[in-house]
């Protein structure tokens, strides 16, 4: 059976400043910050319906979210990213980091893609 990384990863997107609480509770429409903490510490699964609404708010993939260790170094990528986006803050748009980001995921996913057919 896959180790469900939901909860590490809820973990690391809030304590790493992605996602905050109060941002989850309104995508998705819950108002409990104590359902959170229930998540984060793997007392309780989350509902598919807002597991998508998290995935699709971060633009990560559900799969993402549960199958992959989101802090792995591979994906710190994105945190330098952050950092090339904020000192150059005054020129990218919100809309030109989303797109700059799913350029590199889909060409992540074609490189991954590539190697497991090797």
């Amino acid at each position: 059976m896959n180790k469900d990384y939901f909860p590490q990863n809820l973990k690391y997107l809030l304590d790493s400043g992605k996602i905050s609480v109060k941002t989850i509770l309104q995508i998705t429409g819950n108002n409990s910050p104590g359902l959170i903490t229930m998540w984060k510490n793997g007392e309780r699964q989350i509902t598919t319906k807002d597991l998508v609404a998290i995935a699709n708010h971060l633009n990560y993939t559900v799969d993402d979210l549960i199958n992959k260790n989101l802090s792995s170094e591979k994906n710190r990528t994105f945190d330098e990213l952050e950092l090339l986006f904020d000192k150059h803050k005054d020129v990218l748009s919100e809309s030109d980091k989303t797109i700059i980001k799913t350029i590199i995921e889909e060409r992540i996913k074609e490189i991954d893609k590539e190697l497991g057919e090797d």
